[in-house]
């Protein structure tokens, strides 16, 4: 029998028999067997709440898969949060974590004061155990105080290495190789400080903050991760009615309808891991599928309050029923084409309300806005109308905070490269 036929014929066997093959040892081995760094990219200001919830992943991993599956070394570091677990509760941090923007496993750390040295270190990695089969990364390259300084010199030694490493005839792996146009694309991070360099691979693909629900959104949207973190600053539940006068795309409506009915925030879309060769499909198809029952079972258990969308935008209110077509939770949310200036908002009882509001500012307004003087009027509204809901609103400064006169507290927001901040708190009676 030619060596062909007996690989082809062994590869069956294999198969048939539910045999790993060598590869899947060393994967299993070096990657998904064992626990791993990982650093979940959060906005500054965000931190403790991203913090809280590698925690709530850690004890929701400990439940679905066992305890040695929990995360450990959870330290707040500059940019976010680092943890140690393994790649499949990782995995699991992706889809469950609303308020990171991505999140990185790191591969390596070393000293490399020259390119041989860099060179040597980059050949060491198995990088066929990280990454799908002839799907090279996007290598991305940021250095300080060291004397390998030049981003684009530092990436073009380093793909050529990583290329012929992923295109190897490696006859143990042929089962793996897959289509090009199947492969996910990949990025890896690679940070160089004080000579010592960093490598990170991007598990999360797209932004996080991207779910997955919207199709359009309108100019310059609030961020997903920042509504998620509003929202839990004001302790949302699901007794809550909530009212988004101003909603645009729907960020705050969509958030928090996914968020009373404990439905996680990647829910709807994919990830870059799902490419990689240690990502076990039916861990995670199995944690997906217990999340998704919780969430159901809580839309079942009885009708929740209507969320109230409202903008003078039509087009914007056209759009957002689009996208409450996609799932039977976003069918709470009313969005209606009116004024918040006019709006008349339901009785509620025992601080059982909550207002969100992301007014217009920046490149939402023209030149001549007196946007103070609209904090204002916002502010005279919400006082008259809303006593005794629970307020989130997004100002561009400390001038249009202190327009609002509502004795809120406040809470700080970075997006889009302005420092904003939120006035949060019960509005006085």
């Amino acid at each position: 029998m030619c060596r062909s036929r007996f690989l082809l014929r062994q590869d069956f066997l294999r198969k048939l028999y539910n045999i790993p093959s060598a590869f899947e040892k060393r994967i299993k081995r070096r990657i998904s067997g064992r626990p791993h760094v990982f650093f979940a990219v959060c906005p500054p200001g965000l931190g403790g709440v991203c913090e809280t919830e590698v925690n709530r992943v850690s004890q929701k991993a400990g439940e679905i898969f066992s305890d040695n599956h929990r995360i450990t070394d959870i330290k707040a570091i500059p940019g976010g949060i680092e943890f140690t677990t393994k790649l499949k509760t990782a995995c699991l941090a992706n889809i469950l974590m609303g308020s990171t923007t991505r999140i990185l496993m790191r591969v390596a750390s070393f000293k490399a004061d020259g390119f041989r040295r860099l060179e040597e270190q980059i050949k060491s990695i198995d990088w066929e155990l990280y990454l799908p089969p002839q799907s090279p990364p996007d290598i991305r390259v940021s250095t300080h105080k060291s004397r390998l300084y030049h981003s684009t010199a530092i990436a073009d030694r380093i793909r050529p290495i990583i290329h012929d490493r992923l295109f190897l005839k490696d006859t143990s792996r042929q089962h793996d190789i897959i289509k090009p146009a199947e492969i996910i694309s990949q990025t890896l991070m690679v940070r160089g400080e004080n000579d010592r360099f960093e490598l990170s691979l991007d598990m999360s693909g797209t932004s996080l903050y991207k779910r997955g629900i919207k199709e359009k959104i309108v100019k310059a949207p609030l961020r997903e991760t920042l509504a998620f973190a509003i929202l839990t600053r004001l302790d949302l539940s699901e007794k809550d009615m909530i009212a988004d006068p101003m909603c645009g795309s729907g960020t705050f409506s969509l958030e928090g309808a996914m968020m009373q009915c404990a439905l996680p925030p990647g829910a709807f879309r994919s990830f870059a891991f799902e490419a990689w060769p240690g990502f076990e499909e039916k861990s995670i198809t199995h944690a997906r599928n217990t999340l998704l029952a919780a969430s159901g079972a809580c839309m079942d258990a009885g009708p929740l309050p209507p969320i109230l969308a409202r903008d003078i935008d039509q087009a914007a209110i056209d759009r957002l029923k689009q996208t409450c077509t996609r799932h039977r939770l976003f069918q709470r949310i009313c969005p209606v084409c009116d004024d918040f200036f006019t709006m008349k908002p339901p009785p509620i009882t025992d601080n059982q309300g909550v207002v969100l509001l992301n007014p217009p500012y920046g490149i939402r307004l023209d030149k001549n806005d007196d946007i103070t003087a609209l904090y204002k009027e916002i502010g005279n509204k919400l006082a008259a109308d809303f006593k005794g809901w629970r307020a989130g609103v997004v100002c561009p400064g400390r001038k249009e905070f202190q327009a609002l006169n509502l004795s809120l507290s406040t809470m700080p927001l970075f997006h889009g490269g302005l420092d904003l901040c939120t006035a949060i708190g019960v509005i006085g009676r």
